[in-house]
């Protein structure tokens, strides 16, 4: 079922201008894809949400843009020369490579979804009566899954800590877990694999001109924060938030956008005094959750989920995860990184790296608390969130996307009903009005049915109808998406209307309530 819907909203962004294969006339090129016009349009609203509520709305929180080629120097500082590695195994039969740490992953979720099978029978046998929480902590086979859960998680995050391969593999026989391509288990040693692109800088190739693309947008501000915290004098706690480019060479990369060897991250490194890194840590939590929570998909398609084995440079992290249309994957990492980058920048540069706090009367290196979420994730969050598939009253079909208004790639469809009788005139007039404020489509061709069909499926909130009444009353048929209610209104009243129902501001004031002063 999720499989299947994940193909659906793969087709769908594809026929309809979201997402294409990239390079596709030359059969494409595996885990890269190409935004089109109206992916582009959503993944830009994306982009300026998050800005608008990381830097616009924080006094102390401002933007950086970084270059992607960085000195070779900062990634063996940051560690990412030695240590930026996935696990992977083979399978002898297939051929096929796998991560080892997703296969298990992916045993316990199966785990997970038989949890939820039982949860789910007993919520339809009791009702309303139902108590979730009481069921969950009480029923014998819910209790047997969970702790078949808690003992793999235990086993695995020992082998981890321990960079035992040879254990992480053991679990995979135990486990029984087979290959999805050809079913055998007949798997390879785990061994490590580092994750990133290299290159040769100028003419010569040779390993003295060998740098790295960048595979996280995070290095960028270290080494640009004293630059930053000086010339825009700021004072701890601060941040510096980033839009940028990263690359990673996945050898596994699936899922369509989900994890892609090109892809986009929206990182905002907050700098903290020593000792205060937990209570930001919680802070930063509970603000990015209101941040996803006010896009309207509903708590429950969000959960926290600590790591079992945190980064080498962390003392805290856990990941935001979304209810995507293959279950709960990460979304977004929040990470208390402690001084461990300043620290190492220092230690590599033989530059100072350190605050000055007047009020202690002393320097020090900073503390880093970092959110980082991927654009593209959550481009995927709201496509999958969106996508519904609709049988009306009189038994017709209709797929739309509820795309939240703000996020719409296209505010309002102009249309005429018909190309005559001086109605593209005026839908023409409407149009320029309306450009200067919202990106807006003006369509003449196919019966307004079939048009307010394509609309939909785009996600576009409001439809336009030019009609014969306009020419004597100056009013148009504006049509609600998801609702498809029809209202007659002034087109004096169009540009007021939309703005208002359109608007970012609602969304921002709903992640700013409650916790603007403690950021502060």
């Amino acid at each position: 079922m999720a499989e299947d819907l994940l193909k659906k909203i793969i087709a769908h962004a594809k026929e309809y201008g979201f997402v294409f294969p990239s390079s596709e006339i030359y059969d494409g090129l595996g885990a890269v894809y190409d935004y089109g016009q109206n992916g582009v349009e959503l993944k830009n609203n994306i982009k300026q949400y998050w800005w608008k509520s990381m830097v616009q709305m924080h006094e102390n929180i401002v933007g950086l843009d970084s270059a992607i080629f960085m000195h070779p120097k900062i990634w063996k500082a940051s560690g990412h020369v030695d240590a930026f590695n996935d696990p992977l195994i083979d399978n002898k039969d297939s051929k096929k490579r796998y991560r080892a740490d997703v296969l298990i992953e992916d045993h316990i979720a199966k785990i997970e979804g038989k949890i939820n099978k039982e949860v789910n029978k007993a919520s339809k046998r009791f009702g309303e009566s139902f108590d979730k929480q009481q069921f969950i902590q009480t029923n014998g086979r819910v209790l047997g899954y969970q702790e078949k859960i808690d003992k793999i998680n235990e086993q695995f995050k020992s082998a981890l800590e321990n960079d035992d391969l040879a254990g992480i593999k053991n679990l995979i026989e135990e486990l029984e877990i087979a290959c999805p391509i050809s079913g055998s288990r007949n798997w390879t040693d785990v061994r490590q694999f580092n994750l990133m692109f290299s290159t040769e800088l100028g003419s010569v190739s040779d390993d003295s001109n060998k740098i790295y693309l960048r595979p996280e947008t995070a290095q960028g501000i270290f080494v640009n924060y004293i630059n930053v915290q000086k010339t825009g004098r700021m004072k701890i706690p601060f941040g510096i938030a980033q839009i940028g480019k990263a690359f990673r060479n996945e050898i596994v990369a699936r899922q369509f956008v989900f994890r892609m060897r090109e892809f986009e991250q929206m990182e905002m490194q907050f700098f903290v005094k020593p000792g205060t890194q937990k209570q930001w840590y919680d802070t930063w939590k509970e603000r990015r959750l209101k941040w996803h929570q006010a896009l309207g998909f509903g708590s429950e398609a969000y959960r926290f989920h600590d790591h079992l084995k945190p980064a080498h440079y962390a003392d805290a992290a856990c990941d935001i995860e979304f209810d995507f249309p293959m279950g709960f994957k990460e979304l977004e990492g929040i990470h208390s990184r402690t001084d461990f980058d300043l620290s190492k920048h220092e230690e590599f540069s033989g530059k100072k790296l350190q605050f000055f706090d007047p009020e202690e009367n002393k320097n020090y290196v900073p503390y880093v608390v970092e959110t980082s979420i991927g654009l593209d994730r959550t481009f995927l969050a709201v496509l999958g969130k969106s996508y519904q598939e609709e049988t009306l009253e009189d038994g017709s079909q209709r797929v739309v996307l509820k795309i939240p208004p703000f996020l719409s790639p296209i505010k309002a469809a102009i249309l005429p009903l018909v190309k005559k009788d001086g109605l593209p005139d005026i839908a023409r007039k409407i149009m320029d009005d309306l450009k200067f404020d919202f990106n807006c489509f003006y369509e003449e061709k196919d019966a307004i049915g079939k048009r307010y069909r394509r609309q939909d499926a785009i996600g576009t909130p409001f439809c336009i109808t030019v009609d014969h009444d306009t020419t004597s009353d100056n009013t148009v048929t504006l049509r609600f998406r998801d609702s498809m209610e029809q209202e007659r209104v002034s087109i004096d009243s169009l540009v007021q209307r939309i703005k208002k129902e359109t608007s970012m501001t609602e969304a921002l004031k709903k992640v700013e309530s409650n916790t603007a002063q403690a950021l502060v």
